[in-house]
């Protein structure tokens, strides 16, 4: 099993100053290895030809981008599983406070509350962060998921990664259905929706 993991907006709470008011993190997941690499190669030409080599980033494409990228992986056989975090809830001033412990808490949260769908998986997740931070973070994953749950996790950059890509585009997707204020909010989750396994709204 392959999980690939991105998270949309951030983790800053100056909601007047420019912070995101959503945070959404979330795992594409492959169980077949070959069908994974299919799925890659079919990113990364696309990329090719229509992005000029860029990476397919969900805040950095044009609607007709978005369109076109969601038609094209409704061909491959992926789940998505995503928690959002609407975040005038949050209550607590460490996850209010400290950017990493915010970012930690809701990555293993959505790992370890899993409904058993892990087992034995490789986590790959973007690689942005010092070492240090990486480090911690693989430690603390480990630390509280189950037992079996994940063989091993690697940070890798999502420029070279294209089921990261896919991972960014999808979770940016379920982000933006929550941003009611925007035209088309929930135009690319519709379009993703048969992928999605669950949708986990943090109260």
């Amino acid at each position: 099993m392959l999980v690939f993991i991105d998270e949309s907006g951030d983790a800053g709470f100056d909601l007047k100053g420019g912070s995101s008011p959503v945070f959404a993190v979330g795992m594409v997941i492959f169980r077949q290895v070959e069908v994974a690499n299919s799925s890659q190669e079919l990113i990364r030409n696309a990329a090719q030809n229509w992005q000029q080599g860029r990476e397919f980033k969900f805040n950095k494409c044009d609607d007709e981008r978005r369109d076109a990228f969601f038609q094209l992986v409704a061909r491959c056989d992926f789940r998505v599983r995503a928690m959002v975090i609407q975040k005038e809830r949050i209550r607590s001033d460490k996850l209010r406070s400290e950017p990493e412990s915010f970012y930690s808490f809701f990555l293993k949260s959505m790992l370890r509350f899993d409904n058993d769908l892990l087992r034995n998986a490789k986590i790959v997740i973007d690689g942005s962060g010092n070492a240090m931070f990486k480090s911690k973070l693989k430690k603390y994953i480990s630390a509280n998921t189950s037992p079996g749950a994940i063989k091993n996790i690697v940070m890798r950059d999502s420029h070279r990664e294209p089921l990261l890509q896919l991972a960014d585009m999808s979770i940016g997707a379920i982000a933006r259905s929550y941003r009611t204020e925007r035209n088309n909010c929930d135009r690319w989750r519709i379009m993703l929706r048969s992928k999605i396994d669950d949708v986990w709204d943090f109260r």
